[in-house]
């Protein structure tokens, strides 16, 4: 058998941050769709009864928590599957309705649906012209931060 010490190498350091504590990566998509802004995170193997979502004001926060099996005295090979606590926290902006917040856990996937609120949807703006009373309609433009980047990551 041929010593590789780029093998060993990582043996080691995989031994010496198998039990690491603290947060696991949760990797997320986030993307505006009409009305709605969607959040898509990978939570593979992850009990969905351990999943937590809460709003404090404008903070919306993904709590969840993966346990991985193993009989007890069994020497593992390779162990690369991450156990433990999962985080992610977002800064809603305020065109949003924390109110109608809605997920689903389906297939290692946690979806988040986030409504946008009615005061930063676009809008008709009715015009009086000065001479008439009849009004003229125009598009309104969204601005600022109601519109885009309501959601930061």
């Amino acid at each position: 058998m041929k010593f590789d010490p780029f093998r060993e190498l990582d043996r080691v350091a995989g031994a010496l941050l198998e039990n690491r504590p603290g947060l696991r990566v949760m990797p997320m998509d986030l993307y505006r769709d009409k009305d709605h802004y969607i959040l898509s995170a990978d939570l593979p193997g992850i009990d969905p009864g351990s999943v937590d979502i809460d709003v404090d004001g404008q903070l919306l926060t993904i709590r969840a928590e993966r346990t991985l099996r193993g009989a007890e005295g069994v020497k593992w090979l390779t162990r690369e599957r991450e156990s433990g606590s999962f985080l992610r926290q977002l800064n809603l902006g305020q065109g949003v309705d924390t109110e109608g917040i809605a997920a689903r856990y389906e297939n290692g996937v946690l979806s988040v649906t986030i409504p946008v609120s009615q005061r930063a949807k676009p809008r008709k703006i009715e015009i009086v012209s000065g001479e008439s009373s009849t009004p003229v309609e125009s598009t309104a433009v969204q601005s600022g931060s109601e519109g885009q980047g309501a959601v930061e990551a």
